[in-house]
C-alpha cells in the first residue's frame, strides 16, 4: 500500500503526504491536470483489491445508469462503478436480486455520535413533542442504523471502507426491513448511511416509507447520511421524508476544489453542491427550528486545509448563515492508512475559517485530537 515517499510531481518529501496515492497538496493546486491523470492509477489499483470497475464505465452500446450523478454506461454482463448496479439481459439491476438490498443494520441508543446529534431532535428539545419523545436527549430510545453496501465514491480514505465487500452483505426484503421496526417501538429514528445510499437510495426510500407507515403515529424520524450527488429527483423525495418525519439529510461536502474532489475521490462532487442548493431552496424554511439540512467536511491532514473549507463555508453562507456545518476530525483508515489524525492546527484554522461566515460551526471526533501531533 505504501507506494510514494515523494511527491511524484515536484518530487520534494512534504512532512504529510498520502503515500498510496503521492502527490502533495500543493501539487494538487498548482498542477491540477497532472495530479488528476496521476492519481487516476492509484484509484485503479486500489479498487481492484475490492474487484471494482478501475473507472466510470461508458461501455459502447451500454445501458445508461442514472442512480447517481456517474451515469455510468453499463456493457452487458459489467457492473457500474459503485458495483451494486450490474447489467443483466440488457436491464440494469442490484446484484442484491429485484425489490432487494445489501444492508446491515445494528441499534444505536441515543444519542448517538452522529454528525446531527447537536441539534436533531433526538439529541436535544428540537422538536419536541411532535418529532421527540423527550425534552433534551431521547435517552431509552435507538436509532436504526442502516448501513449500506455499495457508493459512487472511491474515496482513498474511506471511515468505512468494508461497504466494498459485497459479498459478504446480508440481503434484506422490504418485509425484513419493516418487521424491524415493528417489533421494537423503542426505535424513533432511522439512519441511512454507508458507504452512501445514493447507489441503493430508490429501495432505501420505499423502506423508509413502508416502515413509516406501518409505524402508524409513532414517532419515527428518517435521516440520511450521504455525499448527495445522486439523482437529483431521489435525493429530493428522500429530503421531503425527512421534513415530514423530523429527521434529517446530512450532505458530505468533502472538498470545493474539483480538482481536490477527482484526486481523493475517484469522481467529480459537482452534483453534491447542485442537490444541496435544490434542496435548500425547496425544504430548508419550511423547518428552519430544526434543520432538515446540515453539511459536513472530513479534515484530512494536509490536503483539505482552511482555504477548502472557508469555501464550502462562504457556498453554505450564501445561502444562510444557521446552516449547521460540523468538521469531523480525521483518523487513519483505508488507503490513507499512513496519514495522522488531523493536526490540532489544521483544526483550529479550519474553525476559525468556518466561523467566519457561519452561526453554528461543530467539530465532530474530539476524541481523536488527543492523537494529533
Amino acid at each position: 500500500m505504501f507506494e510514494f515517499t515523494k511527491c511524484q510531481i515536484c518530487n520534494t518529501q512534504p512532512q504529510i503526504l498520502a503515500a498510496s496515492l503521492g502527490i502533495c497538496s500543493e501539487c494538487v493546486k498548482k498542477n491540477p491536470e497532472e495530479a488528476i491523470e496521476r492519481s487516476r492509477s492509484s484509484h485503479s489499483k486500489n479498487r481492484a483489491k475490492w474487484y471494482l470497475t478501475p473507472d466510470i464505465p461508458n461501455s459502447l452500446g451500454g445501458q445508461q445508469c442514472h442512480i447517481c450523478s456517474n451515469e455510468c454506461l453499463i456493457g452487458l454482463g459489467e457492473s457500474g462503478y459503485c458495483g451494486i448496479r450490474k447489467n443483466v439481459n440488457g436491464h440494469l439491476e442490484s446484484i442484491a436480486g429485484k425489490n432487494k438490498a445489501l444492508l446491515h443494520t445494528y441499534l444505536d441508543p441515543i444519542p448517538t455520535n452522529c454528525c446531527s446529534t447537536y441539534f436533531c431532535p433526538g439529541g436535544t428539545s428540537a422538536g419536541y413533542p411532535q418529532f421527540s419523545y423527550h425534552k433534551g436527549p431521547e435517552r431509552g430510545y435507538y436509532n436504526l442504523a442502516c448501513f449500506l453496501y455499495g457508493c459512487n465514491f472511491s474515496c482513498l480514505g474511506c471511515q468505512n471502507d468494508q461497504h466494498r465487500a459485497v459479498n459478504a452483505a446480508e440481503i434484506y426484503t422490504f418485509d425484513k426491513f419493516v418487521s424491524k421496526i415493528q417489533n421494537n417501538p423503542k426505535i424513533s429514528c432511522i439512519c441511512w448511511f454507508g458507504g452512501s445510499p445514493e447507489p441503493q437510495l430508490s429501495w432505501a426510500l420505499r423502506a423508509s416509507r413502508r416502515a413509516k407507515d406501518a409505524a402508524l403515529e409513532r414517532i419515527l424520524r428518517v435521516c440520511w447520511e450521504w455525499n448527495g450527488a445522486g439523482n437529483s429527483k431521489l435525493v429530493q423525495n428522500a429530503v421531503a421524508l425527512s421534513l415530514r418525519t423530523g429527521g434529517n439529510a446530512k450532505f458530505d461536502l468533502k472538498y470545493f476544489s474539483p480538482t481536490l474532489s477527482q484526486v481523493l475521490s475517484g469522481v467529480s462532487n459537482e452534483q453534491s453542491f447542485k442537490n444541496f442548493e435544490i434542496c435548500f431552496n425547496k425544504f430548508y424554511h419550511e423547518r428552519k427550528e430544526n434543520p432538515v439540512l446540515t453539511a459536513t467536511t472530513l479534515l484530512v491532514p494536509s490536503y483539505v486545509d482552511k482555504e477548502e473549507v472557508s469555501n464550502i463555508a462562504q457556498f453554505l453562507a450564501s445561502l444562510d448563515k444557521s446552516i449547521p456545518y460540523s468538521l469531523l476530525v480525521f483518523h487513519p483508515d483505508s488507503f490513507l492508512i499512513d496519514l495522522p489524525v488531523t493536526p490540532l492546527r489544521q483544526v483550529k484554522e479550519c474553525y476559525e475559517a468556518a466561523k467566519n461566515h457561519l452561526e453554528n460551526v461543530h467539530i465532530g471526533n474530539k476524541h481523536l485530537i488527543g492523537w494529533a501531533i
